[in-house]
This record gives structure tokens, C-alpha cells and sequence, in this order.
């Protein structure tokens, strides 16, 4: 009786030392499993979320917060030059044109010759001109000759007045004369049949409309011969729907955009909305003056006017917090110690780098907001 006692007191201890080593053998596989994945800086998936080692580069989270969120009213534009800045070139003569100086888009000084016309019409001005100094000088002499009289009683006091009219008639006709001639953009004193057609202000040769060797029919010409404008301060047209106008108001801010620039934008000021509605359209016109330093926006192009519509709070995320494949959207989200939990979101729209989230977190959650693809590349999703 003591002996089996004894056997199964044995027996019993022996169980608890084997399960006792199964224990400890173990802790030390798990541990050195645990530390060998540290240093390597890997996500390790436990349940529903993923465990970040502390060495791990490349990760940064970001504490999700609600901000004002705009939404923006764009409107298709184009770009004119100001019509008060913009110059028709007519010849003030009629006449063969001998030569353009000028070609599209040439910048231009004020003053500058454009054209050279031989006109016949010059010609005949200059003629008059010095027709009507050769009957001056005749009634000048008359009139001399009549006051001599006149003071030894020889002509009568009637005819020596007739003699002073003809005489200031006949000046006035020999200034009337040169200014025609002026007027044609010539010296009356040394002019020819040769017409230069002088720039009018200084600007950009938008187009031209007569060519060497054509005949110019002066200010009745169908078209100029070039249309000059300044263009240093340009026109952004925008045309806006009725049920948009309360958008736009004069002296808002606004940004214009252009297909040539992509990327780049100018601000400006809304200057004015038209007081009248297009009825093929049934839109208005709006205006943004912008500075042109360098010419570098051109007439004719296209692109956008963006004006602030309203604005409303909610949370904004880095467009790299968020992951898309497919039609779902999510982000990591901390669920503390290292830890980060995916989250599927709906997304709204996109502002400026950032991304609008309609749910899935909300303010106070921390997210990740770069190394997003290196969580991602661990999760085996």
C-alpha cells in the first residue's frame, strides 16, 4: 500500500516537470521570433489590425481635424484684350500700298511707321497747299497795293476792305490746306505723295489685314490695315448661369486658369458682371482683369475662372492617407500601441493636395499619413 503511494506521487511530479519545460521551450522561440522582426522595420498583421515595429521608417500619422472646406464655382472663360486699349488701323489716305513693316504679333512704339502708301490723294492735298500759299501771297500783295492807294485817295474805303477780306480769306484757306495735309500724317513744307502710316499708341500687332502691292481705300477700306492693342493688361471673360450669379460679385476674388498653362493660375478680382443675359445662352459675362507682365497671356485663349461659392465645415485628409482600389477607398487608423486598423471611407471632392472624407473617421482619429503603401504591402491585402 505504501509502495503504490509512493508510485503515484512520482508519477504525479514527473507530469508537472514535463509540462513545466513544454512551457518554457516555448517563451524563448516567440521571443527571438518577436526581436528578430524589430530591427527590420515590418508590419506585422494581428487580427484586425497591424502591429508597426518602433525602428520602422517612412511612417507618419496625422491627428484628423475639421477645417473649412470651399466650394468653388468654375466657369469657362476666354481671354479678350481691353476694346478701350485696342487701336483699328485705317490709311488716312487712299493709295497703293508700297511696303508693311510690320508682322503679327510685332511690339510696336508709338510713332512707329506701319505701312508706306503712295497715295494720290496726298499728292493732291500738298498741291492744294501750295496753291492755295501762291493765292495768299497774290492777295497779300493786293492788299499792300490797296492801302497805298487807299492813302492817296485812289481806291475807295469799300475796295480797300474787299482787298482785306481777300487777304484773310486767303490765309485761312493756306492753314485749312496744311492741316489736311497733317491730317494725312505728312509735313505740309516737305511732304510727297509718299504716306507713312504711323503706329497710334504702343502695343501688340494682334492681325493684319493688307499686304504689299494692294490698294487702300482709306478710312472706307472693309478692313484695317492692322488692329493694334495693348495688352499689358488683359480681359478674363467668364460666362456664368442666372442661378449662379449670387457666386460672383464685383470685386470678389478669383482665379483664372488657362489650357496653355497647365498647373499655373493668376489672381484677380471679378470687375464687373454684365446687366444683361445672353438670351441664346441665358448666361452673363464675367469679368477678370488681370496684369500681363511679358505678354504672356495672349487673346483668344481658353480656360477657366474659379470663384468661391460657399464654404463648410468638415475633415480633410492628405490625398496620401488615402488608398484606392477599385471602387473602395480606405486609411490606416491608429488604434494605439502601434497598432493600425484599415478603415473603408467615402470620399468627396478634392481641394488643393487634400481629399474630402464624408465618413469612415472622424475628428480626433490619428491616421497615417505617409508609408501608407507599406502597411498596405503587409496586410496581404
Amino acid at each position: 500500500m505504501k509502495a503504490a503511494l509512493t508510485g503515484f506521487w512520482l508519477s504525479l511530479i514527473f507530469a508537472c516537470v514535463v509540462s513545466c519545460a513544454g512551457c518554457h521551450s516555448g517563451s524563448p522561440a516567440q521571443a527571438g521570433a518577436q526581436s528578430a522582426g524589430s530591427p527590420s522595420g515590418q508590419v506585422e498583421t494581428q487580427g484586425d489590425a497591424q502591429y508597426l515595429a518602433p525602428s520602422s521608417k517612412g511612417i507618419r500619422t496625422e491627428i484628423v481635424r475639421t477645417s473649412p472646406i470651399p466650394e468653388y464655382l468654375d466657369l469657362p472663360a476666354h481671354i479678350d484684350a481691353d476694346p478701350t486699349r485696342v487701336v483699328h488701323v485705317f490709311a488716312p489716305a487712299g493709295g497703293r500700298i508700297n511696303e508693311m513693316k510690320i508682322r503679327p504679333w510685332d511690339r510696336v512704339a508709338k510713332g512707329q511707321v506701319l505701312a508706306t502708301i503712295e497715295s494720290s490723294e496726298l499728292a493732291r492735298a500738298v498741291a492744294d497747299y501750295h496753291k492755295a500759299i501762291a493765292d495768299d501771297q497774290v492777295k497779300q500783295k493786293a492788299l499792300a497795293r490797296s492801302g497805298d492807294l487807299l492813302a492817296h485817295n485812289a481806291v475807295s474805303e469799300r475796295e480797300y476792305q474787299q482787298a482785306q477780306g481777300d487777304a484773310q480769306q486767303s490765309k485761312a484757306e493756306v492753314e485749312a490746306a496744311a492741316e489736311q495735309v497733317r491730317v494725312l500724317g505728312a509735313d505740309p513744307d516737305h511732304a510727297t505723295d509718299q504716306l507713312s502710316v504711323l503706329a497710334p499708341r504702343s502695343g501688340v500687332i494682334l492681325d493684319i489685314g493688307a499686304s504689299q502691292g494692294e490698294f487702300s481705300q482709306a478710312l472706307s477700306a472693309p478692313a484695317p490695315l492692322c488692329t493694334l492693342a495693348d495688352i499689358d493688361t488683359i480681359w478674363a471673360v467668364g460666362d456664368i448661369y442666372e442661378r449662379d450669379l449670387s457666386a460672383a460679385k464685383s470685386g470678389q476674388t478669383a482665379q483664372v486658369s488657362l489650357n496653355a498653362f497647365p498647373g499655373r493660375s493668376w489672381q484677380g478680382r471679378v470687375s464687373v458682371v454684365s446687366g444683361a443675359v445672353d438670351p441664346a445662352t441665358h448666361t452673363l459675362q464675367v469679368r477678370i482683369v488681370l496684369p500681363n507682365a511679358g505678354n504672356l497671356i495672349k487673346p483668344g485663349m481658353f480656360g477657366s475662372i474659379q470663384v468661391l461659392r460657399s464654404s463648410a465645415q468638415g475633415i480633410l485628409v492628405p490625398s496620401a492617407a488615402v488608398v484606392r482600389e477599385g471602387n473602395d477607398s480606405y486609411v490606416f487608423a491608429s488604434v494605439g500601441n502601434g497598432r493600425f486598423q484599415r478603415r473603408t471611407v467615402r470620399i468627396g471632392r478634392s481641394v488643393d493636395g487634400t481629399i474630402e472624407i464624408l465618413s469612415g473617421v472622424q475628428a480626433g482619429d490619428t491616421i497615417v499619413t505617409e508609408g501608407v503603401l507599406l502597411l498596405r504591402s503587409d496586410t496581404g491585402d
